[in-house]
């Protein structure tokens, strides 16, 4: 079937349920685990917010134009400590109220070490589980995007922002990470008007993903450098289809690419 793909739907379960939403068709990914999948890009890319076509993707799925003027690819989205919602301003104010200007999470997230992220609210644990992350736990709520990236920022010197994909999709997990002793010990480097958005709440979540098998040795699969593939699919975990040949597949990466699915 020809579908235009996006990031994957999940829901939290014991593992972990992904779905495939497309305007073609819903299709439960967890349902091809084990079976062979073939890919074929069919050269095409429809922006994801205009739905012009264009020959390269930029910030998951905007054409350029779309790219450095839609709210969605607002530089905020990468550093929240710019986001300018809460004064009134940003590239649309009634997105940027409705998304930015609302209550976010500060959170410290396990895998082989400990990442300081931030999200909305009504994005936990959608954020969580796109990230791969072994265990999570709430750190801060704050009012808006800006003051959630204000305390990421403060707390950068200690800890990454960043996920190390290749360690997370071959399941490398530090088990004696404490996140609620790091949790408590960020609480003295947070100035002190910062502090009141601080949470007390210890509540873990341990997320549990679809794959029995991780890859030792990660091939990345680039639909722009081969448009076709097939393999058996062995695991999902974040965004990432996981193949029976070490080769892993960035679903979300690939948004707005037109491809061939079959299986």
């Amino acid at each position: 079937m020809k579908i235009t793909l996006s990031k994957m739907k999940t829901q939290l379960q014991e593992p972990i349920e992904y779905i495939l939403q497309t305007p073609e068709a819903s299709i439960s990914i967890n349902g091809l685990l084990n079976k062979k999948i073939r890919l074929q890009w069919q050269g095409i890319i429809s922006c994801r917010k205009c739905e012009k076509k264009t020959k390269k993707s930029f910030g998951e799925g905007f054409c350029y134009n779309c790219f450095i003027s839609a709210p969605e690819a607002s530089p905020c989205i990468l550093k929240p400590e710019l986001c300018e919602a809460h004064l009134g301003k940003g590239r649309d104010i009634e997105y940027e109220e409705k998304n930015h200007n609302q209550p976010h999470i500060v959170y410290l997230a396990a895998t082989d070490k400990v990442k300081v992220g931030v999200t909305r609210e009504t994005q936990v644990p959608t954020r969580w589980i796109d990230q791969g992350a072994y265990q999570t736990i709430v750190l801060a709520i704050t009012p808006n995007r800006y003051l959630a990236g204000v305390i990421e920022v403060a707390l950068k010197a200690v800890y990454s922002d960043k996920t190390n994909w290749r360690s997370m999709l071959k399941n490398i997990i530090n088990d004696s990470i404490d996140l609620e002793e790091e949790k408590w010990s960020c609480c003295d480097m947070l100035p002190a008007d910062l502090q009141q958005y601080f949470t007390e709440d210890d509540s873990i979540l341990t997320l549990q993903f679809p794959s029995k098998e991780y890859p030792e040795k990660i091939q990345s699969l680039n639909l722009l450098k081969q448009d076709f593939f097939e393999g058996v699919l062995t695991g999902i975990k974040g965004q990432y289809l996981i193949f029976d040949n070490q080769t892993v597949f960035n679903v979300r990466r690939h948004t707005s690419f037109e491809i061939e699915l079959d299986y």
